[in-house]
């Protein structure tokens, strides 16, 4: 009888969610029933490291787990909707319980928390409040590997994307960026290795630098740019 508890992992492609359902799935706790990915409706691009959706079936297929993507518009009422209706998706078929990547983003945590927690989803962070560098060692004997693909262009220059994450590389890193690139340095793509079952085959076809403008909290807009790698289709 399987008295593992049933829950959905909250996945982005990268190495940090690599890495936590890596450890869920050695602990074997939970029944994770699906990996769940938030993804833009017109690039159909990951919302956070523009990875394609079909890239994302292809790491999804070599876990062996089915993926469940939310496809959001820009509109934010809409995705808090859409990400509501994902989760009482889920809490119908007995799912209690969201997993997620995050290492210590206190901010982060609380926003799922206070959406979650209302409908008796728990919030579950297997990599929660550890060292980055403990993180980053982890992650290196875990043998899974990843590419990176986009990075914060005032903070790491378009050398390093394309390059894969290893002890060597990190050396590289400058000491004002979190090795983990959990402030948002740097996002990247896992494809082999650990949980994997065969490697995702995957092209990177160029690198270009995009710049998107935000509206901060006290109404300023600010520029951010950012080294972005391409998929060949």
């Amino acid at each position: 009888m399987n008295t593992r508890k049933k829950a959905v992992f909250n996945w982005s492609g990268g190495k940090d969610s690599a890495l936590a359902l890596y450890k869920v799935l050695q602990q074997k706790q939970f029944d994770v029933v699906a990996l769940l990915t938030t993804v833009n409706e017109e690039t159909e691009l990951s919302s956070m490291h523009a990875i394609p959706h079909s890239l994302l079936l292809k790491q999804a297929e070599s876990i062996g787990i089915p993926l469940y993507p939310v496809f959001l518009p820009k509109n934010l009422p809409a995705y808090e909707q859409r990400m509501l209706d994902a989760a009482n998706h889920f809490k119908a078929q007995g799912v209690e319980h969201f997993i997620f990547g995050d290492i210590y983003l206190s901010d982060v945590r609380k926003y799922r928390e206070d959406r979650l927690h209302p409908l008796g989803i728990e919030v579950v962070e297997p990599l929660w409040n550890q060292n980055s560098n403990e993180v980053m060692q982890d992650f290196l004997a875990s043998g899974i590997k990843t590419k990176i693909i986009v990075t914060d262009a005032s903070k790491l220059g378009e050398d390093f994307v394309g390059q894969d994450i290893s002890a060597t590389l990190m050396d590289l890193m400058p000491a004002e960026v979190d090795v983990c690139g959990e402030n948002g340095e740097y996002h990247t793509f896992a494809y082999a290795g650990g949980l994997f079952k065969y490697p995702v085959d995957f092209n990177l076809m160029e690198t270009r630098k995009l710049s998107y403008e935000f509206k901060l909290d006290n109404g300023e807009e600010k520029t951010y740019h950012y080294w972005q790698a391409i998929f060949a289709e």
